[in-house]
């Protein structure tokens, strides 16, 4: 799997995943297929949604997070062994649970998301600048 866009020390501790969880490369089933949503003409036209199919396991994951294949592939890899891991251990563990954790707080906002906190921040700015008091050259003798 040759990645150019992910580090080499992450794609090192990938495969040192797979190997610790017995997935082996041969055993994934991976298709390129045309994502959806926003990023126009480069995710429309280009087959970037990576769909990984763990024979073994049964697992099926689809990964279109990053408009670029390469990334997707990795990213479809990381998310794949979660769930892997999360089928043969049963409950998540805690280490699993902090990760999933830290991408939620990674993950981008929605556009409704950002609307209501730029309107939320206009508003606070509205109330901050009526408080202000009034300047000295504004008074009438």
């Amino acid at each position: 799997m040759a990645l150019n866009i992910v580090s080499p020390s992450k794609e090192k501790s990938l495969l040192e995943r797979m190997q610790a969880l017995g997935v082996r490369e041969q055993d994934i089933e991976e298709q390129f297929v045309r994502s959806s949503g926003a990023g126009g003409q480069k995710v429309n036209k280009a087959s970037s949604c990576v769909v990984l199919h763990h024979g073994p396991t049964g697992v099926r994951v689809k990964c279109q997070q990053e408009r670029s294949q390469a990334l997707n592939r990795f990213l479809a890899r990381r998310i794949l062994l979660d769930k892997i891991e999360t089928k043969l251990k049963g409950a998540e563990s805690a280490e699993q649970q902090e990760i999933a954790r830290i991408r939620r707080q990674k993950r981008k906002r929605s556009r409704r998301a950002k609307l209501k906190l730029l309107a939320d921040k206009r508003h606070q700015a509205e109330k901050k600048s009526s408080r202000a008091g009034v300047r000295p050259e504004h008074y009438e003798d």
